[in-house]
């Protein structure tokens, strides 16, 4: 094909292709309720729907094999496909595995990445039911179809947002992008020499943050049981910025966040201060959270800062408003996502 006729990928961003490829699909059976657009399927079951979504990572852009541990990729391919089913206020309960295996990949590695898997899947509770493998020639590709259920009046859209909901995250933001850094610094400095010892100390939370994330089913849990449900919900996986201009999108609303509000780990800080990386921007664009951004009424604030497990860092505007980062001084700078989305 001619690279240098049409259009780009990257001028469209992940969620622009999305909605390129998927505008114009018809839709032929009823119990397709929502499709491309959220962070999950739903299907009709009756009184409960069914979740449905798929995550893929690809060896080269989602992991490198040469500092990433197979039994923490294992985890946290289930966390980043379990997340999504989280982030429609659902219940996960089925995971199916398809990997594409290149010929380096010996057996016993493949046994250290579903030990990683079973032990998320033993935490949350997850079922492996299936799954697929193939031949793969550009190294390690792993899918993760995650599969949850959940009553149809207790669904969460990206879509529900509506003016004065308040604006919450489920912990610190920027710790796995500044991880993430790390570890390739060290691969870059460490690169020739024989024997290599990384300079982690110090720094171990951000590492646990990039490659080993958590879900954060615990804090639905108790929002459930103070009777707090999310107006509109999206699983933080490509920075701060980007996903709350998809809710903004979605629910055709504004969005007014404050610097000062949001959660930026020390550790974060700190290396970022030594690599000389604005944390903020860290925070904002880093991605790779898996943190849950959600939107609940005003009047559940008081119920919501008791829990003590979420940061409420802004408020819902008018569309017209736009979105805005409001910096300790008052001034109001409109966000803008990455150029680029992986």
């Amino acid at each position: 094909m001619n690279k240098t006729k049409g259009t780009q990928i990257s001028e469209l961003g992940e969620f622009g292709l999305i909605e390129r490829l998927t505008r114009t699909l018809p839709k032929h059976n009823a119990s397709s309720l929502t499709a491309a657009g959220d962070d999950a399927a739903v299907i009709d079951l009756g009184d409960e729907a069914l979740l449905l979504t798929t995550d893929m990572l690809t060896e080269g852009i989602d992991f490198d094999l040469s500092y990433f541990p197979l039994k923490h990729l294992g985890y946290k391919a289930v966390v980043r496909g379990v997340n999504d089913i989280l982030a429609m206020n659902g219940t996960p309960q089925q995971i199916v595995v398809a990997l594409g295996i290149s010929a380096k990949i010996m057996v016993e590695a493949l046994d250290e990445l579903y030990e990683g898997m079973r032990t998320a899947c033993d935490e949350l509770g997850v079922d492996i039911v299936g799954g697929d493998t193939t031949a793969s020639l550009t190294g390690l590709t792993i899918t993760i179809t995650a599969i949850g259920r959940a009553k149809k009046e207790d669904i969460v859209y990206r879509t529900g947002a509506r003016e004065h909901d308040l604006i919450c995250i489920t912990s610190n933001l920027g710790a796995a992008y500044m991880g993430l850094h790390l570890l390739e610094r060290e691969k870059r400095v460490l690169k020739d020499v024989a024997n290599p010892e990384p300079k982690f100390a110090g720094y171990e939370y951000l590492l646990e943050r990039y490659l080993k994330p958590r879900a954060r089913k615990g804090v639905l849990d108790a929002l459930r049981e103070e009777g707090i449900r999310p107006t509109s919900m999206i699983d933080l996986s490509d920075g701060l910025a980007s996903d709350l201009r998809q809710i903004c999108k979605s629910s055709q609303c504004g969005a007014r966040i404050y610097l000062e509000r949001i959660p930026i780990a020390r550790q974060t800080s700190e290396l970022a201060e030594e690599m000389h990386i604005d944390p903020v921007i860290a925070a904002l664009n880093g991605g790779e959270d898996h943190e849950l951004l959600f939107t609940v009424p005003l009047d559940k604030q008081e119920a919501v800062m008791r829990l003590g497990l979420v940061d409420v860092i802004g408020h819902i505007t008018r569309e017209e408003a736009g979105v805005i980062l409001v910096t300790p001084d008052g001034e109001g700078i409109a966000l803008k996502a990455q150029a680029f989305d992986r």
